[in-house]
């Protein structure tokens, strides 16, 4: 009753002397949001290689059909990531976001009642289709709220969930599995994305495009008016040739392609290595996903925090930062590489470490790079893009293809094999770093600009 008389005392209060209610930062709300759906999307994502021996003992399967099923991932998520592209830049992002994130959710969940090869195959098809959409989505509506300076920290953040996830991944799946069975780990991790996918349908936000970017690309991210048929001839001409132009943007490509080199070995590996661990140093199932669990969510945090911290440092004198430390980080990771599967088996965990952290300092500086170097406007077909070609000629093969070297040589020789690909991602890095843009400190008035309610719920 005190508190109601109290509030309506206020409501007759001049508006200058009433104090503002405080209101929840819609920009910051919506990345924990997102951050939280990342982390899970990661998680559920690894499930499978922490429990990958106990999956291989039920269906009998060898190690390339292992490998085929991370393949089946990549394969269906390849593909739907450029039909996701188009429909980002076309519609709003926020129920694509839901829908997808649902969709995989809804695939883990089911994985959990899969009592064939197959029919695990399957489920791991439609886990990719969910994962393309969200994928694509969520760094094009976090740029579209931080300009292009912050985006390295925003996005270095946000992709901690990487490492996060893929370490819960690896816990739940050894450690649950060996518990109580590998399905276990997929009927209790499904359930907190659908809880998470409900509050982001409730208290997201979706940003205009291109609002903060700086104004050369922010007027890109302008649509033109169609109210006439030469104006709608003169849109469709223009979406076409910002999308031809993609392929002569050399800071996209390389930045791109370099990516693309370090997932074919980082796919491959972190599919792999706790089955390397098992198998070849003979550490149980759950001990194995526990040592990979506690390494990755370490080194994760760890290197993604500090590659973040020296490409923002260095950015101030070197505008080609994003890429110079990517290409580092790929080149420091391979002698630890070497060691690791090479090396005496005392060496083994400690250079796992060492190589971990290094090849996490490119997490935030190389995304950040790609959606820099495309206006708002294509930067959803742009991440789409770049998602085709880093399954395409990353991690959509290598997993299955360590599998059937494992099969004629050794996991040892198929892993290592990987690493040949780091020696290429460092110089692509190198060389792309002369076509790195200059980064502005410009963006529009009143920060990040929100659609209207109608169109942001």
């Amino acid at each position: 009753m005190f508190v109601a008389t109290l509030s309506a005392e206020r409501d007759r209060l001049p508006t200058f002397l009433r104090k503002p209610r405080p209101h929840a930062d819609p920009a910051l709300a919506t990345f924990l949001l997102l951050l939280g759906l990342n982390l899970l999307n990661y998680l559920d994502r690894y499930i499978l290689n922490g429990a990958q021996p106990l999956i291989q003992q039920e269906f009998h399967a060898t190690d390339e059909q292992m490998g085929a099923l991370t393949t089946a991932l990549f394969l269906f998520y390849m593909f739907a990531a450029p039909a996701s592209g188009w429909l980002a830049d076309c519609l709003r992002r926020k129920p694509l976001i839901v829908t997808g994130a649902t969709l995989w959710s809804l695939a883990t969940l089911g994985t959990a009642f899969v009592y064939t090869y197959w029919g695990l195959y399957a489920r791991r098809a439609l886990v990719g289709i969910g994962e393309a959409t969200f994928g694509i989505y969520a760094p094009a509506v976090l740029s579209d709220f931080y300009p292009e300076r912050e985006r390295n920290r925003i996005l270095s953040i946000f992709y901690l969930a990487i490492p996060v996830g893929a370490a819960l991944g690896y816990l739940a799946g050894g450690e649950l599995g060996s518990l109580w069975g590998w399905r276990a780990p997929y009927l209790i991790c499904a359930i907190p994305g659908l809880i998470i996918v409900a509050l982001y349908a409730l208290w997201g936000r979706e940003p205009e495009r291109g609002s903060a970017d700086s104004y050369l690309h922010a007027q890109a991210a302008s649509r033109p008016r169609l109210d006439s048929a030469s104006s709608l001839l003169r849109f469709a001409l223009d979406f076409i040739e910002q999308r031809l132009a993609l392929f002569k943007n050399r800071a996209f490509l390389t930045s791109t392609l370099g990516l693309a080199a370090i997932t074919f070995a980082l796919g491959g590996i972190s599919a792999w290595v706790p089955t390397f661990l098992h198998r070849v140093e003979g550490l149980s199932v759950a001990h194995a996903g526990l040592v990979v669990g506690a390494i990755t969510i370490i080194d994760g945090i760890g290197g993604t925090l500090v590659g973040g911290w020296i490409a923002h440092r260095w950015q101030r004198t070197n505008h080609r930062a994003l890429y110079l430390v990517s290409c580092w980080s790929a080149i420091l990771t391979i002698p630890f590489g070497v060691l690791v599967f090479f090396g005496p088996r005392a060496a083994a965990i400690p250079a796992l470490v060492l190589a971990e952290f290094c090849i996490f300092l490119n997490t935030g500086p190389l995304n950040a790079a790609i959606v820099n170097s495309v206006p708002g406007a294509i930067r959803a077909t742009a991440i789409s893009i770049n998602l085709f070609c880093i399954h395409a000629f990353g991690d959509t093969f290598s997993p299955q293809i360590i599998g059937a070297i494992s099969d004629r040589s050794s996991l040892s020789v198929g892993l290592g094999a990987t690493l040949v690909s780091l020696v290429a991602a460092g110089w692509i890095l190198w060389y792309g770093a002369r076509f790195a843009p200059p980064l502005s400190e410009a963006r529009l008035p009143e920060g990040p600009v929100l659609t209207s309610s109608a169109e942001g719920l």
